[in-house]
Parts: structure tokens; sequence; C-alpha cells
């Protein structure tokens, strides 16, 4: 008797049925980011205090270091990388997740910057 659901099916089945959509979910992260960034920024300049400190600078706040959003972007690249090009599904799994967590601390930089 079989005890698996016909729904769950393996990894090796996963992508030889075409299924493994990790390939697909790594370019359309690494596509939206920049928009992502953009409206971030464009969120930022829409707050009192940060219009304030670029037009008068005052109450500026200094916030996260720059270089934690250029590692966390550079990981996120790099994972991006490794998840297209990685022949195991479980790999390529694990490269999006940490693409995904290394985008979403690069956004939390920018948006934390003046916050």
């Amino acid at each position: 008797m079989n005890t698996a659901s016909p729904s769950e099916t393996s990894p090796a089945q996963a992508i030889a049925s075409g299924r493994d959509r990790s390939r697909f979910w790594a370019g359309l992260a690494a596509a939206l980011f920049p928009a992502a960034c953009l409206a971030a920024g464009i969120l930022l300049l829409s707050s009192v205090q940060v219009s304030g400190c670029i037009t008068y600078g005052q109450q500026c706040t200094k916030g996260l270091p720059g270089w934690l959003f250029v590692w966390s972007a550079g990981i996120g690249a790099v994972s991006f990388v490794v998840a297209l090009a990685a022949p195991a599904l479980p790999v390529r799994q694990a490269a999006l997740t940490i693409q995904l967590l290394a985008e979403c601390a690069a956004l939390l930089v920018i948006v934390s910057y003046y916050a």
C-alpha cells in the first residue's frame, strides 16, 4: 500500500516533470530587487524627517553602515548565480532562500538609513 499522497513528489520527480520553479523565483527576485530599492528610496523621500534632512540638513541620523548594504547585495548576487547554476535541487532552494534573505536585509538597510 502506498502511504504517500499523489501530490507529494520527490525532488527528482519534480525536476523530471518540470515543476521545479526555484530558478524562476530566483530570476524574478533578482529582477524586482532594483525596483524595490527605488520604491524604498521614494518612500523615504516622502517622510518629513528625510526631506528635512535633505533640504535643510537638520535631524539627520546616522543609519546602518553602507558596507552592510554592499555585502547584502553582493551575497544576494552570488546566491542568484548559484541558484541558476547549481544542478542539485536542494542547493538551488538553499541559494534562493539566502538570496531572498540577503535582498531583504539590503532593503532594510535602505529603509533604516534615515529612520
